[in-house]
């Protein structure tokens, strides 16, 4: 992510280094791997590369796959049937008065 940032600036390692106040050799050992930046530092380099650390959610978390295993199980005509199911039932929950 690291060595993404400090190229997407155009930067070199000593010139990251410089603008967010880390040795260089910090900026090498992280983007080598070697080390895990403490979230500050890493927060600060990527703020000197134009950037900025943020804290979103992750895709999938929170499905529940094993429906939709069991969906893929079914042959196509099983979930167009499946489906026509639902939207009956919704249609009938409209009807009395009950707007989901």
């Amino acid at each position: 992510m690291l060595r993404y940032a400090r190229q997407r600036a155009g930067l070199t390692q000593r010139q990251l280094a410089e603008r967010a106040g880390v040795p260089q050799a910090t900026v090498g050992r992280i983007e080598g791997g070697l080390v895990a930046p403490r979230t500050d530092t890493m927060e600060r380099l990527l703020r000197a590369a134009g950037l900025e650390l943020t804290v979103g959610s992750r895709p999938g978390i929170g499905i529940d796959r094993s429906q939709i295993r069991e969906l893929l199980r079914l042959t196509p005509r099983q979930r167009l049937d499946l489906a026509a199911g639902d939207a009956a039932g919704l249609a009938r929950l409209q009807e009395n008065g009950r707007h989901p």
